[in-house]
């Protein structure tokens, strides 16, 4: 009985090694078949650009891979060799298509020791519209339907954390102009205080009001009066 017990017990410890084992080789080749890549992102003037999230979406899998760069502009990441990657530098809310890296399939035993290099030149945007933030008609209350995108500004600003911005209120024409900048004023002022509740420094925030100056839109409809009462984002120097 003892013997039948042992001889079962090394069985099994010899199992869970050799799977062990193989399991360990199995994660090494995989390893093997990833290739390194730098990334850097700069804007047009040259200056590097810190806390730029970039992602590599696989054209096979769709699976993403992305990365932030640090305050020296730049960052490393892995990605597995035998497929091209589509580039995107996310924005706010958005992303912009960038180019294609292509990373050819290796042969057997055969591993990448030199990075590919990404170098990305970008400038980024310096205005944009805060779509859905809305408030109680003539008044600087916000709805609650503005909250999900102000929640996501302020994950923005947590992000790109040198970053001041302006808030800018914007009305249509209907009202008189007096009290139609003194409302956008204050719509800027709401704003601002609920991103100030959410943690970020007021000293970044500016709030603005320009009333019906500014107009992108013609008046002389219901949906060009729409997109003129508009709250609008711009990054400050």
């Amino acid at each position: 009985m003892k013997r039948i017990f042992i001889l079962f017990f090394l069985n099994f410890v010899l199992h869970g090694f050799l799977f062990s084992q193989t399991n360990t080789l199995q994660q090494n080749s995989s390893q093997a078949k990833d290739a390194p890549v730098d990334v850097s992102i700069a804007d047009f003037k040259k200056n590097m650009l810190p806390h730029e999230i970039i992602i590599f979406r696989s054209q096979l899998t769709q699976k993403e891979y992305q990365g932030m760069s640090q305050d020296n502009g730049s960052f490393s990441l892995r990605l597995p060799a035998g497929d091209r990657y589509e580039i995107f530098i996310l924005g706010f809310k958005d992303s912009t298509s960038y180019n294609i890296l292509d990373i050819p399939s290796l042969q057997a035993n055969a591993s990448y020791k030199k990075p590919f290099v990404v170098d990305i030149q970008f400038q980024p945007a310096k205005t944009f519209i805060l779509d859905n933030v809305n408030f109680e008609t003539g008044k600087a209350n916000l709805t609650s339907e503005s909250f999900p995108v102000l929640d996501e500004l302020v994950t923005y600003l947590n992000r790109k954390d040198d970053e001041r911005i302006e808030i800018g209120g914007h009305t249509d024409n209907v009202g008189k102009p007096v009290a139609n900048l003194l409302l956008s004023m204050e719509r800027a002022k709401s704003v601002m205080a609920y991103i100030i509740s959410k943690g970020i420094y007021a000293g970044r925030l500016t709030a603005k009001g320009y009333g019906m100056t500014q107009k992108i839109a013609t008046n002389a409809t219901p949906e060009g009066r729409a997109e003129n009462r508009r709250t609008e984002v711009k990054i400050l120097e």
